[in-house]
């Protein structure tokens, strides 16, 4: 899309209408609201319901597994970007993207309500995670496409954009957790009904307050080049078949060789989408210097996700194993715990949205931010050494140092994340502005594929290890981050 039809859709858009936003804003954010409903609520049991026993309404994998399994499971959601960021430029759009993807989501928690076994259980996390990967990117994108390239609401209106996305992170584990921890199956319908209402919010209002924002297709293909894809598609998923059915009976097809393949695809799969962007003729001098540019912000990302995202898999077993559950005469459900990340992202989130148009030409550069966020990171898991300390190794520990950990890590992440979607838009090619919101979700995905490999070293006697030696690799890399701000400031050629 170039800088006319770019400056064409934010005319279309209606630019006041949503706390002094544009009125898109109020579309995006409550179809990511429900979305994320759905997505968190499913996740808050996902590790539960498969290392619980078949007793208790559990597949009965092992624990090890489990977590594995929800690390892999989280690279995919987000790796799958990648194809509806190429989808959406090279296809149908955006806006496409984000209803063929909510409808795929919907279908993966009918199939999760339903009672079964494993089989039907992949199947489900298949659709969710093609899902995904159509709606994620795209509606960020659209956020970017409703504001003028240098509108200074624009990180404001990103910050706004994210508040919404936890709020429906808050509720879900409440909800869905609350449910789901006593039957399962009937806690994935609820995250089914959510996602539901974000298609419904989406379909109903997109016309009247998005105008043009997600329909141009910006590297549009004709018709010869669409058949030769096509079968160029085709060719590569009947190899890719054959290979597997191979794999299958020569025993080569198990989990461990299959985690290693995510956690190589995760590190391969973003390193080529730099070099096709970087050599690509659509790309202008400029737009080479602000890609180098966006590299050590993307190792910086994929650093803190590697912390952060493990609130679903380390951090959910650390609750329920690890914690005190009876307090004051209260049981606490381990999933709520997973309500306490965007709760406290709910609170600072405005906050920070002030900071930053407050301090205005004085605020942290992008690369002082994200610097900021992996030291808060590394502190994070730091703090979670002391309980263990004070009470000794096997001891439960009370909940608020849990509590405070992710505290921490929430004020890196509001440092790093809403400021990394909106950089991602500014530091974009014009004519790879979907596949570049999707690259940026592929540092969720390599730091999951990551975590895939390093969680199963992880038990209550090493904690201390495991814990100290993750927390120290993240501040020291912040620390080097930090002091090669300037550097990286000079190749973004203008954007700050």
């Amino acid at each position: 899309m170039n800088t006319a039809d770019r400056q064409k859709v934010v005319e279309s858009v209606p630019q006041r209408g949503f706390f002094g936003h544009p009125k898109g804003l109020l579309t995006l954010f409550f179809t990511e609201f429900w979305e994320r409903f759905s997505y968190y609520g499913m996740r808050a049991i996902l590790v539960y319901y498969m290392y619980y026993e078949v007793s208790r309404g559990g597949l009965g994998f092992a624990e090890d597994t489990a977590l594995a399994i929800v690390s892999i499971y989280g690279s995919l959601v987000y790796m799958s970007g990648v194809i509806g960021g190429w989808l959406a430029d090279r296809i149908f759009g955006a806006s496409r993207a984000v209803f063929y993807g909510g409808v795929l989501i919907m279908t993966g928690h009918i199939a999760l309500a339903f009672p079964g076994h494993a089989g039907l259980f992949f199947l489900s996390m298949a659709l969710i995670v093609l899902g995904t990967g159509l709606l994620k990117p795209n509606v960020s994108s659209i956020v970017g496409e409703i504001y003028d390239e240098r509108d200074v609401r624009r990180d404001a209106g990103f910050s706004i954009f994210y508040m919404g996305i936890n709020l429906g992170g808050f509720l879900s584990p409440l909800i869905v957790g609350s449910v789901g921890m006593d039957n399962f199956h009937a806690g994935f319908a609820i995250a089914a009904v959510g996602m539901l209402a974000g298609l419904i919010v989406f379909v109903a209002t997109r016309k009247r307050y998005l105008g043009l924002a997600g329909t141009i297709v910006h590297n549009s293909m004709n018709g010869p080049e669409r058949r030769r894809v096509l079968l160029r598609i085709l060719f590569a998923a009947a190899v890719i078949a054959v290979l597997l059915l191979v794999a299958g009976s020569f025993g080569l097809l198990t989990l461990d060789s299959f985690i290693d393949l995510v956690g190589i695809l995760g590190i391969v799969i973003p390193a080529a989408y730099f070099v096709v962007m970087y050599r690509s003729r659509q790309t202008t001098p400029v737009e080479r210097s602000r890609l180098l540019a966006y590299i050590p912000l993307f190792v910086a990302s994929v650093l803190f996700w590697a912390i952060e995202e493990q609130g679903a898999t380390i951090l959910a077993n650390y609750a329920d194993k690890r914690t005190q559950l009876d307090i004051a005469g209260i049981h606490l459900n381990p999933a709520w715990f997973q309500s306490l990340n965007p709760l406290f992202i709910i609170v600072f989130s405005p906050l920070f949205a002030w900071l930053w148009i407050r301090l205005g030409d004085r605020q942290p550069s992008i690369p002082r931010k994200f610097s900021l966020g992996l030291l808060l990171a590394g502190l994070s898991f730091l703090v979670i050494l002391l309980p263990a300390s004070f009470g000794g190794p096997g001891s439960l520990v009370n909940p608020l140092w849990l509590a405070l950990s992710y505290l921490i890590v929430v004020l890196g992440e509001l440092c790093l994340s809403p400021v990394g979607l909106s950089a991602t838009t500014k530091l974009a090619p014009l004519a790879f502005s979907s596949q570049m919101m999707s690259l940026w979700f592929l540092s969720n995905a390599a730091a999951q594929a990551v975590n895939a490999q390093i969680v199963r070293f992880y038990s209550a006697e090493n904690e201390t290890a495991y814990f100290g030696v993750i927390g120290c690799v993240a501040i020291v890399l912040g620390v080097i981050l930090y002091m090669l701000a300037s550097r990286i400031l000079r190749s973004m050629q203008g954007i700050r």
